[in-house]
């Protein structure tokens, strides 16, 4: 059973917090991240490197074992607290400040594109192994991470500049 525990406490936890919000909150966003906007009229090489990248950086992280013992995870935990937070507000002020300054506006537009590198990071210095022997180290997974949220900002950027 303890072996099982082991397998199950992997950093893929992380992403849970992350994916309940995306669906409990992702119909109330502002019209222009519906998916029929959204989706709409962004080069299919944007479109697949966006997904192929959100694929390797989610799943790798269900291979990533979930220990919070050296200084650098640590941070990592709290990077990735923070960054939660700080990625939950910028949906927060688009959902109830779709017409402020700052939701209309290309940086607060952009927010939820941009602010999951820093949960990302975070989960990336948390897992700093993985499952099985490999040259693993957090760093790719951190280049990946900055990979899928390159793709997914100038998805969501392509959106603002054609609608804005």
């Amino acid at each position: 059973m303890t072996s099982i525990m082991n397998y199950l406490l992997n950093c893929g936890l992380f992403l849970l917090p992350i994916t309940a919000w995306n669906l409990i909150f992702a119909g109330k966003l502002p019209r222009l991240y519906s998916p029929e906007v959204f989706e709409r009229a962004v080069p299919p090489f944007i479109l697949s490197g966006e997904n192929f990248f959100r694929f390797i950086v989610f799943s790798l992280t269900f291979f990533m074992p979930l220990r919070i013992e050296t200084q650098i995870q640590k941070i990592g935990f709290w990077l990735y607290a923070a960054g939660t937070i700080i990625y939950f507000t910028a949906w927060l002020l688009q959902i109830y400040f779709p017409q402020s300054g700052w939701s209309l506006s290309a940086f607060g537009f952009l927010a939820p594109a941009y602010t999951p590198l820093l949960w990302l990071i975070g989960i990336g210095l948390v897992g700093s192994t993985l499952y099985f022997a490999s040259p693993y180290r957090s760093w790719m997974y951190i280049v990946l991470s900055i990979i899928f949220v390159g793709f997914h900002f100038s998805h969501t950027a392509i959106v603002y500049l054609k609608n804005s």
